[in-house]
């Protein structure tokens, strides 16, 4: 994209991505048409095997009530009910990019929905099946969405996120920022934020001719 935009780092099995999920819902509807949102999946653990211990749930238990009480959003806790659980990421986001080659600009609400299915719902977006029937949803057709999810060139693009997201040094989720590749980015912030200033400041970012003075500028 050599127009400006914002590139927004994320997993749709990332809980402060959740929690952020309204927020950039709000950003990419503000700025629509002057700033749209390349969406870059993150794979916070793609491709784990190892099943949750109880460490992990005590951990994640620890995480989710943190996000609620920043952001509001709600959690299933029958999620902890489930004897096991292997917490891989790299299905629900290819669920995401499936979404992002089949209809671009549903692939951040998509991005959402896949969220709440799995934090709001408790269910198991680590199934293929599962994901499709999300897709089907939102309005896809059911065996196109799975036969694409499931094809090589959606795995390669997936993998390709990923690769991106490393490369740019992006180590935790959500991340946004703002610029052109040629220019380069200012950071819009790295992890949760409330809305609250955050319209604004970008604006006055805007204003001031999109400065970027070196990477990760904050804006």
């Amino acid at each position: 994209m050599s127009s400006r935009h914002f590139i927004y780092f994320a997993d749709p099995m990332c809980s402060w991505c959740y929690g952020f999920a309204p927020v950039i819902a709000q950003i990419a509807e503000h700025f629509e048409g002057r700033l749209p949102v390349r969406l870059v999946m993150g794979g916070l653990r793609a491709g784990n095997r190892e099943a949750m211990r109880e460490k992990d749930r005590t951990y994640i238990r620890g995480a989710w009530k943190a996000v609620h009480e920043a952001s509001g959003q709600p959690f299933d806790e029958d999620f902890f009910e489930r004897e096991t659980f292997t917490y891989d990421t790299e299905p629900a986001c290819r669920a995401v990019v499936t979404m992002r080659r089949l209809a671009p600009e549903q692939a951040l609400a998509f991005n959402r929905q896949v969220s709440q299915a799995f934090y709001a719902t408790n269910r198991d977006v680590t199934d293929d099946e599962v994901l499709a029937d999300i897709g089907a949803e939102a309005g896809m057709d059911r065996a196109a969405f799975l036969a694409e999810m499931q094809s090589e060139d959606c795995r390669n693009e997936t993998f390709g996120d990923f690769l991106m997201a490393k490369q740019s040094g992006v180590e935790g989720f959500p991340l946004l920022a703002a610029g052109t590749q040629e220019s380069g980015y200012a950071l819009v912030t790295q992890g949760f934020r409330p809305i609250d200033g955050l319209v604004e400041a970008i604006e006055d970012w805007l204003a001031k001719g999109a400065p970027v003075t070196q990477p990760g500028a904050q804006s």
